[in-house]
């Protein structure tokens, strides 16, 4: 179990995996409208902008400096936190995220100059744990061949929470002053936290071997301690740094890390560079606020389609792999999106040539394609989500940390370049050709997924991380360990205690 005398799998039953599946659903749920209500706090500001420039008496570029600081520090924030998640448990820390990322609003609506709201944006960024907790619940609670479900689901929450944000912010723009911008997140995200205090237990296997071994403990069994209570210089920073610098060595590192993390952040960036240009190309037929906000919508369709989409290649995965475990390579993840990734680019290209307006375009055409467009974001962050999990195991949490930092940093530049590149790129038809450019890097970055999907065993074959976790995985005779020497296989926190080692070993 928990000590070096007795079996480490005696406490299974006290773990997240062993959780009936109800609960665990009721778990997921729990953190579902936890993901939407902090990816609604970066996707509702833009709706603030004009409202902000216009009471500072700023410049419109100006205000949409806040959208970006909180995106920027969103992709750092939600790395900074993991390590504390995996030491300390899940739910301390994402009470203590939601805390602080609830109190910055405060700051923010009764701002009385814009610097403040700069400064209160950034720290609710940072304050931000994001998915590097939440996808490490799912880790707490399934086994990584069994996961493709709840990711998919989390994906959702991630991806719709971006986009509900516009829809909501339209009528917060229309209809009530700024400062309830902030105070409709600080009400949201208030719920979310009171939901997950009274809902959510603590899933981190760690943590919860450590809280038996003290009640055997009580109990009278002296000689029983958790994976936790034996590790020695628990907080040291030189092993904090570390694990806070594993991500980014990854990503600058790892072909497949870097890659599909940079098609993933184009594709979110996608999003929120709509968020800008939607404005100018849907008020050719004179869309008001509240329309604006509602052509979102099929943003949000986009993403149910490819959610549901996704439930006949799980379950074929499913089959197969019971049939036999090492049936399939981890590139076995990447087989929808040979399909669907192609889908940005067909509906940026789309999009760009119905955007002339009317009489001869009608509205609803330009919204068809951003249909499309949502389909290959959600299917791009879902199909790399699953293939760094099956492709990298324990180090899955640095490789799918590299992915989070993409996202939200294209994402936040992406609101500083959109308008102006929507405004000036050409002589004419600036709104076609801007998203034209947009649809030719689409077909650029997707590239990479064609490469990996064929070229992937002889890639991962040069990637110590990779091989590491293939050879466990062969030792195992193809089937995943649950609970390893101090912990389960993370897919959002740091690598586990005695891995290091192991990668000296391989590196040697």
């Amino acid at each position: 179990m928990v000590n070096a005398s007795s079996p480490k799998e005696e406490a299974y039953d006290k773990l997240g995996y062993a959780f009936p599946t109800w609960r665990k659903w009721m778990i997921l749920s729990v953190i579902f409208i936890i993901q939407v209500s902090m990816n609604f706090n970066a996707a509702v500001y833009p709706n603030v902008a004009q409202l902000l420039a216009d009471h500072f008496s700023i410049s419109l570029p100006a205000a949409r400096v806040g959208q970006m600081i909180f995106l920027v520090a969103y992709a750092f924030g939600s790395e900074l936190w993991a390590p504390w998640s995996e030491e300390i448990g899940r739910w301390p820390i994402l009470q203590a995220s939601l805390f602080l990322v609830n109190i910055w609003q405060i700051p923010c609506a009764l701002a009385p100059n814009y610097a403040t709201i700069i400064v209160g944006r950034f720290l609710g960024g940072l304050s931000s744990a994001g998915g590097s907790v939440t996808l490490g619940m799912i880790a707490d609670m399934w086994d990584s061949d069994d996961q493709q479900f709840a990711v998919a689901f989390i994906v959702f929450s991630s991806v719709g929470g971006s986009s509900i944000g516009p829809v909501v912010g339209a009528f917060i723009q229309k209809y009530l002053s700024w400062h309830w911008n902030f105070w409709i997140q600080l009400m949201f995200g208030g719920f979310v936290q009171l939901v997950h205090f009274f809902l959510v237990p603590e899933t981190r296997s760690t943590v919860l071997l450590d809280r038996e071994a003290k009640r055997l403990r009580k109990a009278g069994h002296s000689d029983v301690y958790g994976p936790g209570e034996l590790k020695e210089h628990r907080f040291e920073m030189k092993e904090i740094l570390a694990t806070w610098a594993r991500p980014f060595e990854m990503f600058l590192r790892e072909p497949i890390v870097l890659c599909l993390s940079l098609l993933s952040g184009f594709s979110d960036g996608l999003i929120f560079c709509f968020m800008e240009a939607f404005t100018p190309v849907y008020q050719q037929w004179n869309f008001g606020t509240i329309e604006l906000g509602l052509a979102f919508i099929p943003i949000n369709i986009g993403y149910v389609l490819a959610y549901a989409s996704y439930i006949y290649p799980i379950m074929k995965h499913r089959r197969i792999m019971k049939r036999d475990p090492t049936a399939l390579t981890p590139e076995s993840r990447l087989w929808w999106l040979l399909w669907t990734a192609p889908l940005e680019a067909i509906g940026l290209f789309g999009f760009a040539w119905t955007s002339f307006g009317p009489p001869n375009i009608p509205w609803i055409a330009p919204m068809l394609f951003s249909v499309l467009i949502a389909i290959a974001n959600y299917c791009i962050y879902m199909s790399t989500i699953d293939y760094m999990v099956a492709s990298y195991g324990v180090y899955s949490a640095s490789a799918t940390g590299g992915n989070a930092l993409a996202r939200d940093f294209i994402a936040g530049v992406s609101a500083m370049y959109a308008t102006p590149l929507y405004e000036n790129l050409g002589r004419s038809h600036p709104l076609e050709w801007a998203s034209t450019l947009l649809a030719f890097l689409a077909l650029l970055v997707t590239i990479p997924i064609y490469v990996f999907y064929y070229k992937g065993p002889q890639i991962r074959a040069a990637s110590k991380f990779a091989q590491t976790l293939a050879h466990e995985h062969k030792k195992h005779g193809g089937k995943s360990e649950r609970v390893m020497s101090v912990g389960e296989k993370a897919q959002a926190g740091r690598l586990e205690e005695g891995l290091n080692n192991e990668n000296a070993t391989v590196g040697a």
